[in-house]
């Protein structure tokens, strides 16, 4: 093998080295960031579910409110 053969040799098997390194380092980092992203989303789901569970229950009682406030209402026009 020549001089220049085997020096391209080399700096191509140290540039995929490196990109190679690279490349593990960057899918490690993105492995984390999915898991974090996941852990975010299921705190996000948790919260909608906490909120919608709230309005229901709100809306569930705001009928016998609603009935609660008229005969209110109409004791006081009694009363008067």
């Amino acid at each position: 093998m020549s001089t220049a053969a085997l020096l391209l040799l080399i700096i191509v098997s140290a540039a995929l080295t490196v990109f190679l390194i690279v490349l593990i380092v960057l899918i490690v980092v993105a492995i984390k960031l999915m898991k974090k992203l996941k852990l975010i989303a299921d705190q996000a789901e948790k919260a909608v579910d906490s909120v919608a569970s709230a309005g229901d229950m709100l809306r569930n009682a705001s009928g016998p409110l609603a009935v609660a406030r008229m005969v209110m209402n109409i004791v006081k026009k009694h009363n008067k």
